[in-house]
């Protein structure tokens, strides 16, 4: 039997970063967490040269901490940092949805009523009686954002915000389940479309931001996440 050749190091690199990523971006792997090379290379099955690629790409993203001599860690969370991320996250993408407001196109209108009706059909949560994660419908999520914001004109952008949404989406995790019983995310959908379609632009963008400022207040008070608040410590 002839030997099949070993996948090329790019390919191994690239693969690693996609599951380092995910297990970054659900948790499993928690912030601040040291990760050993010993542990992470029987983890992924896979050698130092290609996880080291992918731990260097992934600390560009801002999800891994490279500390000279210590080596590599989980990215932190803090309560400022969730503040500075949604703040930013307001500003770049209420530039992007105005930019794809005025270059408004039927194609990309009707782009974002299907992305909307595919999310509005789409269960939040697995289980009607206990929050089960819909993996579906995050997925939907991410498109419905994306659609938004990719008329605007400018990859850059876009893969900026993407950026933003991936460092906010490990916070998010963090608290969904308290957030899931009385938050009404799907209307919140529903009216930045109507917005945008309607032309509003002021409105649509004020919606967008209203929509972001809620998911973070609701973690900012999160005192699992954040056992800070249990000292009566202010927030500025």
């Amino acid at each position: 039997m002839p030997r099949l050749a070993s996948p090329a190091p790019s390919t191994q690199a690239s693969t690693v970063y996609d599951r380092l990523r995910d297990d970054l971006l659900s948790g499993r792997l928690e912030p601040g967490r040291k990760l050993q090379m010993r542990f992470l290379t029987d983890l992924y099955q896979t050698g130092q040269t290609p996880l080291r690629e992918a731990l260097n790409r992934l600390t560009a993203d801002g999800l891994v901490e490279g500390r000279e001599q210590r080596g590599f860690y989980v990215a932190a969370i803090s309560r400022g940092e969730l503040a500075e991320l949604t703040k930013t996250r307001c500003w770049v993408e209420g530039l992007a949805l105005r930019e794809s407001m005025a270059a408004a196109s039927p194609q990309w209108e009707e782009q974002l009523l299907l992305a909307q009706h595919r999310l509005s059909r789409s269960p939040r949560s697995l289980n009607a009686e206990h929050f089960e994660d819909n993996p579906e419908w995050e997925r939907l999520h991410r498109a419905y954002h994306r659609t938004l914001i990719g008329n605007c004109g400018s990859q850059s952008l876009i893969a900026f915000c993407g950026q933003l949404a991936d460092q906010l989406y490990r916070y998010r995790r963090l608290s969904i389940r308290k957030a899931f019983p009385s938050r009404h995310v799907a209307d919140e959908h529903q009216a930045i479309m109507e917005a945008v379609l309607s032309k509003d632009v002021e409105a649509a963008v004020t919606l967008l931001a209203a929509h972001y400022s809620r998911t973070a207040e609701v973690i900012l008070l999160d005192e699992q996440i954040f056992p800070e608040l249990n000292c009566g410590s202010d927030f500025a």
